[in-house]
């Protein structure tokens, strides 16, 4: 068996994971299931607390990962600490990260910059074999080597001989159980190829379907990369809805989906979430040449506009009183982050026109502390509205008797 992966399977060397969100607990708990012992670090003691005692804390997370963390916890296959110090151990071999890399929708090195400083701690071990780093996070191209080595350089490690260095992307649709750890495909790539094999073995334990890029400024690159597509292609959708306000684009695109090698998107309120809105910034702000990617410039710009466009549309029918549902920018997961439904609200409210949101993961203290707007009933609030807009999938409204709930729409323009 390959010596990284033989340490953390037979001989007692353990993971440690740096962030228990989607990603770093999702990690610990595939890891755990296939008998590798995983210590999670995160400065959220509830989220932490949550993990202690073996439970699915985020909303979706036991449908997609499909088993039971409480059994992994119980048995010590995963440990959780507010501690970092507690990672810092000759006996932590591999350190994944998964922390995140924005804020306020655009692209935030702070909390990396943390891990990294405290992970560096390792240098003053006396350790028999280099500890293996990877970063699951997604990174502005260029992020390794003008960020991540040189605050381990600072510490005076030698990237390569005393700490090894790499980065594998997530790709992982937390809505469908087969879009996993196990089944995506999975690029990664290394410092040296010598680090790279020992990632191919540590990885592998999970994945089956690893390709490996040359280096790993090749593959930090390819994240956002590819959401910079999708965020073209999504963004493409919203402009041609724009440009022909007459025909139904919804109904134009799901048949221009049908040519074999062209996608089915559809128009909608402009995107959101960790990827696909900050892809085409990071793409942006790593290029050597930004000027030529035009192409991303407007993207980012239209993107930004379409939450306005959307209270234009509101505002034009004449609605005074609009219902909002659904905060989290995809269905059935708690995520607000650049939650374009609540900026249509806000928005809204900025016009005069009374506005309420709605979403089963979100408590009306938590809508009112963080976005300043009330929190109204489903579905028994909404005869109260005149413009309703349906944001998110989540099962609750997507499994609701729309034709009975339909009588309660009667003061919808």
């Amino acid at each position: 068996m390959e010596l990284y992966k033989r340490l953390v399977l037979e001989e007692g060397y353990k993971v440690g994971v740096w962030g228990l969100g989607y990603i770093g607990l999702s990690t610990a708990a595939y890891l755990a299931q296939r008998g590798v012992r995983c210590v999670g670090c995160d400065v959220n003691a509830e989220r932490v607390g949550s993990v202690q005692r073996g439970e699915h804390f985020m909303p979706g997370m036991d449908y997609w990962l499909g088993f039971d963390l409480k059994p992994l916890v119980e048995d010590g296959h995963i440990e959780a600490t507010t501690n970092w110090r507690d990672l810092i151990h000759p006996k932590v071999l591999v350190h994944f990260i998964g922390v995140p890399t924005e804020r306020d929708n655009e692209p935030y090195y702070e909390y990396l910059e943390d891990v990294i400083t405290k992970i560096a701690h390792l240098g003053v071990l006396d350790a028999e074999h280099p500890p293996l780093i990877i970063v699951e996070s997604t990174l502005t191209p260029n992020t390794t080597d003008k960020v991540i080595i040189p605050l381990l350089e600072k510490a005076g490690l030698t990237v390569g001989e005393d700490v090894l260095l790499g980065v594998a992307p997530r790709r992982d649709w937390f809505l469908d159980s087969d879009k996993n750890l196990t089944y995506l495909d999975r690029i990664y790539g290394g410092y040296d190829q010598e680090t790279a094999d020992y990632m191919q073995e540590v990885l592998g334990i999970v994945c089956q379907k690893l390709h490996r890029a040359q280096d790993h400024r090749h593959a930090e690159i390819v994240k956002s990369v590819e959401n910079a597509y999708r965020h073209m292609e999504i963004t493409l959708a919203n402009q041609l809805a724009l440009a022909y306000p007459s025909l139904d684009m919804i109904e134009i695109l799901r048949l221009v989906g049908t040519k074999w090698n062209v996608g089915t998107f559809r128009p909608g309120i402009g995107t959101g979430g960790y990827c696909i809105p900050l892809s085409s910034k990071y793409v942006l702000q790593g290029a050597e040449a930004p000027d030529a990617l035009t192409l991303l410039q407007e993207t980012i710009r239209t993107d930004d506009q379409m939450p306005t466009h959307i209270g234009d549309i509101f505002a034009q029918w004449g609605c005074r009183n609009v219902g909002v549902l659904g905060i989290s920018y995809k269905g059935d997961i708690k995520v607000p982050r650049v939650s374009r439904s609540a900026q249509v609200a806000q928005g809204l409210a900025a016009r005069g026109i009374s506005v309420a949101l709605h979403d089963p993961y979100f408590t009306a203290a938590e809508v009112e502390e963080g976005w300043g707007l009330e929190h109204f009933e489903f579905p028994g609030d909404i005869e109260r509205f005149d413009g309703l807009l349906v944001a998110a999938d989540h099962r609750e409204y997507t499994k609701a008797m729309w034709d009975e709930l339909s009588g309660k729409l009667a003061n919808c323009r």
